[in-house]
């Protein structure tokens, strides 16, 4: 099977210039078939504060009413999709924006309300997912940039998480693919200790994180990324990796720093 990089980056890469500009440099000339997601940063939360709306968060997590998924659909899907876009284009990469309602890519289920209504709020049903639209785009030398916004099947757009969608992807596609998925953020990868930056952790096994978990070792943040992470592997993804973006892909066919989750 061909090899595929599935990549996402958060919003520290998107919300510096100078960071996307070199991360976009190095996607760029991965030669493989490859897949983008990206993450919203704060400039949904900036254009939302001109507009006087203001954002509303309960456990970190973004409060999707109505107003808000106005705002996000149009910062996600509109200025950070295509500024993402255009600047591929200007590397001769073939990127082509996106979200899930697009060709139906990716169909997704509204939030049910349990203790939290967290409004227009997505989970992706990966079962309905078409393979073949995919294949589509990356076997006639397309790259696909998508927004975290999905749909319900009814009209509705939904905010969905990055990171879900990636793996989400990621996994639908490793029956077709040799798929690579990689998580990009602020640190060069998993850390040992949060108070020492080189404390990479080079790979993590199921037996690792337990004893990680156990030692309590890991900050809040990284887990669910490392749950997705063995979550995709399970479901037939062959190798997650987590870190820093230029490290991740300054050697993205070969050894490659950061956290490996195999």
């Amino acid at each position: 099977m061909d090899r595929l990089f599935v990549i996402k980056i958060g919003g520290n890469v998107i919300d510096d210039e100078t960071s996307l500009s070199s991360f976009l440099e190095s996607f760029a000339s991965i030669k493989s078939p490859k897949i983008l997601v990206h993450g919203g940063g704060k400039i949904a939360t900036k254009i939302g504060d001109k507009l006087g709306v203001e954002s509303k968060y309960i456990n970190g997590r973004r409060i999707t009413d109505d107003d808000t998924i106005d705002i996000v659909t149009m910062v996600y899907g509109g200025l950070v999709n295509k500024k993402i876009v255009a600047q591929l284009q200007s590397k001769n990469c073939n990127a082509i924006g996106l979200t899930g309602a697009d060709a139906n890519l990716i169909p997704a289920t509204k939030r049910p309300v349990k203790d939290i209504d967290y409004g227009w709020v997505g989970d992706v049903d990966s079962g309905r997912f078409l393979v073949s639209s995919f294949q589509l785009f990356l076997e006639n030398s397309m790259v696909p940039v998508f927004a975290p916004l999905t749909h319900d099947g009814y009209g509705h757009i939904l905010n969905t998480n990055a990171d879900t969608i990636a793996s989400s992807i990621a996994v639908a596609l490793s029956a077709v693919y040799d798929v690579r998925l990689i998580y990009c953020f602020e640190r060069k990868g998993v850390l040992e200790s949060v108070d020492d930056a080189n404390s990479v952790i080079n790979l993590i096994t199921k037996e690792k994180y337990k004893q990680l978990l156990s030692e309590e070792k890991l900050f809040a943040g990284i887990i669910p990324k490392i749950d997705n992470a063995f979550a995709a592997i399970d479901a037939g993804v062959k190798e997650v990796l987590i870190g820093d973006a230029k490290n991740l892909l300054q050697n993205s066919t070969e050894q490659t720093l950061g956290t490996l989750i195999k």
